[in-house]
């Protein structure tokens, strides 16, 4: 016969009474988190040690075949997932306080837990963690595109589907649940999901064959990533006004990578014209975003056969980068001797 969650719930708080009094600051369950009448989890699921000697009351033990794992998790555990940087936020959201040594403990957890709702309700907060589930699935799957055996690529899709409905969630300002069913369930429920996300999740589920998991998983990041893109915050109210004067010492600084790539094209020398135009595009995305300007598309006139199509875009950019700066009343330090310089900087 199974125990009653009131039981369990006594059995850990007599424990904490009489050989934790001091070390343990509360004992959590969690709404609602349990399989039918096994008893697991809304009985107790993990507590908060004091100090180093709480961690002793943890154990994991099974009862007419029900498994309990009394597991401690640290002031700084439940930090992270008011911050949502661990994923078990119902662990905290859902949390009932079964046992607190003082009210004091108390007051802590419970704000916590109104930090976490905070968030919750942040746009921007939330729309960052979306980008940090992003890249961790795109991580996952730049790894998985390597691995050959069907296992390893079925658990890969399996953690990106996952890392991404976590990004969804946190778009639509919210978290799972219920971990014991496919994220899709909830997903269902929710306002906004990407197009056929669910739909590519389940064939994830359902999939039997290593190409066909890599398509899929290619399928489910790219529709998730257009989506969080077209949900990025606006900014317009909090948009600091762009500096100019920084903008021309940047070119200032990088002046001289333009001229090498015009010299590598003038040459016809690929090989050197490739990695400066690489770093210059790199140099153009960053600024793009710190000033406010137009997409910059540079890489995507590199021939390595013939470099006049670079050569031409390079001009292009600069002149727009030089009116960018010009055009906001900011002149750029430059002269055309070293006689001119040193007139004017001795």
């Amino acid at each position: 016969m199974k125990p009653t969650q009131k039981e369990l719930t006594d059995w850990a708080i007599t424990q904490i009474q009489e050989k934790y009094k001091d070390d343990i600051a509360l004992l959590i369950g969690i709404s609602g988190h349990s399989l039918e009448n096994d008893c697991h989890g809304e009985c107790f699921d993990y507590f908060v040690p004091a100090n180093e000697n709480g961690n002793k009351l943890a154990q994991t033990f099974i009862i007419d075949g029900v498994g309990h794992d009394l597991y401690p998790r640290s002031w700084k555990r439940i930090e992270n997932m008011a911050e949502f940087n661990d994923d078990f936020t119902n662990g905290l959201a859902d949390a009932k306080i079964l046992y607190s040594r003082n009210e004091e403990d108390k007051k802590r957890f419970v704000e916590f837990q109104i930090k976490l709702m905070a968030n919750l309700k942040n746009k921007d907060f939330m729309f960052k963690k979306a980008l940090g589930k992003l890249d961790t699935a795109m991580d996952i799957y730049r790894t998985m595109m390597f691995e050959d055996s069907l296992y390893k690529v079925k658990m890969g899709a399996g953690f990106i589907a996952r890392y991404l409905s976590i990004a969804v969630a946190c778009i639509n300002e919210t978290f799972f649940k219920q971990r014991l069913d496919l994220e899709t369930v909830e997903l269902s429920q929710m306002e906004e999901i990407p197009d056929d996300f669910i739909t590519y999740f389940e064939e994830i589920v359902k999939a039997k064959s290593v190409e066909e998991l890599k398509k899929l998983c290619y399928e489910i990041i790219s529709t998730s990533r257009k989506f969080i893109a077209e949900h990025k915050p606006s900014k317009v109210e909090e948009l600091k006004t762009p500096i100019y004067k920084d903008l021309a010492a940047w070119y200032e600084e990088m002046s001289l990578t333009w001229r090498r790539i015009y010299n590598h094209c003038d040459t016809h020398n690929y090989q050197r014209a490739f990695p400066d135009a690489l770093n210059l595009q790199h140099e153009l995305n960053i600024i793009k975003e710190e000033f406010g300007l137009q997409e910059m598309d540079l890489l995507g006139s590199f021939d390595a056969t013939n470099l006049s199509g670079l050569k031409q875009r390079v001009q292009e950019l600069e002149r727009y980068i030089v009116s960018e700066i010009e055009g906001h009343g900011v002149a750029i330090n430059k002269y055309d001797t070293l006689e001119q310089f040193l007139a004017k900087n001795s």
